[in-house]
C-alpha cells in the first residue's frame, strides 16, 4: 500500500465552493497531486471510503475533486452513499435521477449527470432509491464513463457498514481510506484495511482528518 503523504486536513461539515482559498488549500492540492502521481496520469476510478460515519469522507472527496479541477482537469463525482447522500447538497445540484437510476436502466448516464457550479466538475448523484449493486453492471458503467474524464471519484458508504462498498472497492482502480483523529479506532482502521485486502482492492492511500 502506498501512503499519500500530506498534512492532516481539518474536518469541515461542508465545503464552501465559492471560497477560493479553500478550493486551492495546500493539503488538498497535495492529496490530489499525489493521487495523480500514483495513477500515473491514467484515466482512473478512485473510491473514497472510511471505516464508519462522521469521519470526513464526503468532504474529503469534494475537496480532492475541487483541487484537481483547479488544475484544469475534468472530474466526475459519483455519490454511491445511497443511505446518506450528501454531494448534491455540497454542490447545490438536484438529486432527482442519479447512480441507482442509471444502473436500474431507468435513465441514461448522459441524462443523469449534471454540471456543478465549479468548472471541470460533473456530478452523478446517488439517485432516489437504494439499490443492491450488481458487479457486472457497475463495472460496465464505470468503464464506459471514465474515458470522458481525467478522474472519477466515488464517495461510498463506510466500508464496515456496507457490502456495496466492497464491490466498488474491487472494481475501482484505487481506494483511499479516510480516518479521523481520535475518533477512528485502531481496531476499525485495521479491520477496514483487512476487508479492502479481502476485496482485492488497490489501496493507494490514507487521509487523516484532524479533529477540531
Amino acid at each position: 500500500m502506498e501512503l499519500i503523504k500530506q498534512p492532516t486536513s481539518r474536518f469541515r461539515k461542508r465545503v464552501d465552493i465559492t471560497n477560493e482559498e479553500l478550493i486551492i488549500a495546500e493539503q488538498y492540492r497535495t492529496i490530489g497531486t499525489n493521487i495523480q502521481f500514483i495513477i500515473e496520469g491514467e484515466k482512473s476510478t478512485i473510491l473514497i471510503t472510511s471505516p464508519g460515519r462522521g469521519e470526513g469522507k464526503s468532504v474529503t472527496t469534494a475537496n480532492i475533486a475541487l483541487s484537481i479541477a483547479q488544475q484544469g482537469e475534468e472530474v466526475l463525482l459519483i455519490d454511491a452513499n445511497f443511505r446518506n447522500p450528501s454531494l448534491h447538497k455540497t454542490f447545490n445540484v438536484p438529486n432527482i435521477h442519479g447512480f441507482t437510476d442509471v444502473l436500474a436502466g431507468k435513465i441514461t448516464f448522459k441524462e443523469a449527470v449534471v454540471s456543478s457550479q465549479v468548472e471541470g466538475i460533473h456530478i452523478l448523484t446517488s439517485g432516489t432509491f437504494p439499490l443492491n449493486l450488481s458487479t457486472q453492471k457497475v463495472k460496465q458503467l464505470l468503464e464506459s464513463i471514465k474515458q470522458s474524464y481525467n478522474m472519477v471519484l466515488i464517495d461510498s458508504r463506510p466500508i464496515l457498514e456496507a457490502n456495496d462498498t466492497k464491490i466498488l472497492a474491487n472494481i475501482c482502480d484505487g481506494v483511499v481510506l479516510v480516518v479521523r483523529q481520535d475518533d477512528t479506532s485502531m481496531e476499525n482502521a485495521f479491520e477496514s484495511k483487512k476487508i479492502l485486502e479481502y476485496a482485492q482492492a488497490k489501496m493507494i492511500g490514507v487521509v487523516l482528518n484532524e479533529k477540531r
